[in-house]
């Protein structure tokens, strides 16, 4: 799966392809919960944790849920580390 950063288009956050399909990407949520160490309540929090979520959106800018139904947990993961990335940067 190719995936870029978003240039000049009606919606969308990244390009991506799924299942060979060309589309955007848009971020819905993001949150990075950085370790707060081992005298936390939660595992989570010790350990830290990222939220993502996002939209799978035609070229047009559209949603295409037919589209987001043929994403690999392959595919995902691509996608998620390629907003980690991006937000990052």
């Amino acid at each position: 799966m190719n995936l870029k950063p978003k240039r000049s288009r009606p919606a969308g956050d990244l390009s991506a392809r799924i299942s060979g399909i060309p589309c955007l990407i848009e971020v819905t949520h993001f949150f990075i919960q950085k370790p707060l160490g081992p005298s936390c309540d939660s595992d989570y929090d010790c350990y830290g944790y990222t939220e993502i979520e996002f939209d799978v959106l035609d070229r047009n800018g559209r949603p295409a849920p037919w589209l987001a139904k043929k994403m690999t947990a392959d595919d995902k993961a691509e996608i998620e580390n390629a907003i980690e990335r991006a937000n990052h940067a």
